[in-house]
């Protein structure tokens, strides 16, 4: 089977596939396209063309996990950040911010941004330490980086770049960690 035979059989099912999955319309098209770019290139890895359908699917889905880890606002955190104490002679930098902008989320983030961006504890742990199941616990948790994510916008003026990546640089006037 050829690549443009695949394109007009199966396109149409990927494209809603991964539109469900994806909010925006022009990153939806531009996995597609990178789903087939894929099909193309390996398409005489598949050796049973029954297996055709799911091999598309599992595509798909790998191309949208990608896309979702290269795109994630997750904040690493070294081990430093935890004292609240900044450091002298450099000013004030963002990871001063860290501890007061969670400290300021309500409850529930923050005592599951502490778990696991504080003290390094997967999913699960946060899960059994908050009792609550593990899809509460990762709702908890992105939840609270995006609540985080406003915070460093709305107190050290940082913004989104057209990635969603968080971009500036930090002011000494900031309103959280230098109140002054």
């Amino acid at each position: 089977m050829e690549t443009a035979e695949i394109w007009k059989r199966f396109s149409g099912e990927m494209k809603a596939y991964i539109r469900d999955r994806v909010n925006d319309p022009e990153t939806a098209k531009d996995l597609l396209q990178e789903v087939f770019a894929k099909v193309h290139l390996r398409l005489g890895d598949l050796e049973d063309e029954a297996k055709l359908k799911s091999w598309l699917y599992a595509i798909a889905r790998n191309a949208i996990i990608d896309y979702y880890r290269k795109s994630r606002t997750e904040v690493l955190f070294p081990e430093d950040v935890v004292s609240a104490e900044p450091e002298t002679g450099k000013g004030m930098t963002e990871r001063d911010c860290l501890l007061p902008l969670i400290d300021q989320l309500p409850e529930k983030y923050r005592e599951a941004l502490l778990l696991s961006e504080i003290q390094g504890k997967k999913q699960a742990e946060v899960a059994g330490i908050l009792q609550i199941s593990v899809s509460g616990a990762k709702s908890r948790i992105q939840r609270g980086r995006k609540l985080l994510q406003y915070g460093y916008m709305d107190c050290c003026d940082y913004k989104l770049n057209e990635r969603g990546y968080l971009v500036g640089e930090h002011q000494d006037d900031c309103k959280v960690c230098n109140p002054e």
